[in-house]
């Protein structure tokens, strides 16, 4: 590190994970660049004037901080550990002592802390900075970022943080990942709630469109109504962005968090079966927006349709 400027090896170059390097290449930092797309990687770094890393070791070799931005905990864990899990073949093994990861995929927070707890024998810190707010806030740098993790080592990461957004810290290491995760659900459950409201209020002769004005002067409005409603569900146009597949496997995550402290979900466990249902019948990588399409189905066979 120089002048608060890191070499950062990213890993994970999708959807949020170009925009995010972007920001970060434009604040100064040095990149290494990896994903499992080598074309996509070389086309990136050479667009950002970075370095596309020839493997995961030589990026870990080279770097000060590593980020994931990967599809969930299991392939965090396999980058970094190696495919056997034993630390040998991933970028772990290649890490300099007192080097730290930052994984902000939406990760388990269970396994963010076995990992953790892996890593520390190696001394490497880890911290889990999941993200929300979609690539529109990731393009402009105004993401919010949920972390988890030991005070220190976060106070020294936020030049890394700065670039991408706001770092809100949760608590200790994991407690990222249990907010992200319990924030999809708030998120999951107020989108189905309005195409519930919707779909009712059409059949009962409303204008949709109006419905969505009346709500977002009201006290129902939501993200969902304010952002998804008009432009992406009543449209029929969708989004290319949040797939049903990763959205569905955080609302288990969430609901994995609150049945570990035995409290009731009835509420959530409803989410999730429907959410379920739409990663299952209308595909994995539709965006979420398209969901009003499996409510329809869902709520067709409870009605007997």
């Amino acid at each position: 590190m120089t002048d608060g400027k890191f070499t950062i090896g990213f890993i994970g170059l999708g959807n949020m994970g170009r925009p995010m390097t972007t920001r970060l290449s434009g604040a100064g930092h040095r990149l290494l660049l990896l994903d499992i797309d080598r074309v996509l990687t070389e086309s990136l770094a050479k667009e950002l004037g970075q370095v596309a890393a020839s493997s995961p070791g030589a990026l870990g070799a080279a770097c000060d901080v590593v980020i994931t931005m990967l599809p969930d905990g299991g392939t965090v864990q396999r980058v970094l550990l190696g495919e056997a899990g034993d630390g040998t073949g991933g970028v772990a093994s290649s890490l300099k002592k007192g080097s730290t990861v930052i994984d902000m995929s939406s990760s388990s927070p269970v396994g963010t802390r076995e990992l953790g707890e892996r890593l520390a024998k190696m001394d490497i810190r880890f911290i889990d900075a999941p993200v929300s707010g979609g690539v529109r806030r990731a393009m402009d740098g105004t993401l919010a970022i949920m972390v988890g993790g030991d005070a220190t080592a976060i106070e020294a990461m936020r030049p890394v943080f700065a670039p991408m957004g706001k770092p809100m810290v949760a608590g200790g290491l994991g407690a990222g990942h249990a907010i992200k995760a319990l924030n999809n659900y708030v998120s999951a459950a107020g989108l189905l709630a309005a195409c519930e409201a919707v779909r009712a209020g059409s059949r009962f002769g409303l204008d949709p469109a109006t419905m969505v004005d009346i709500i977002n002067a009201s006290t129902g409005v939501n993200n969902s109504t304010l952002v998804k409603m008009k432009p992406f569900v009543l449209s029929g146009t969708y989004a290319d962005g949040f797939g049903l597949a990763l959205m569905a496997k955080d609302l288990r995550t969430a609901l994995e968090v609150a049945d570990a402290t035995g409290m009731q979900t009835a509420l959530a466990e409803t989410v999730v079966r429907v959410w379920n249902e739409a990663e299952q019948k209308l595909g994995a990588t539709k965006d979420t927006s398209v969901h009003h399409t499996a409510i329809d189905r869902y709520l067709g066979l409870l009605e007997g349709d």
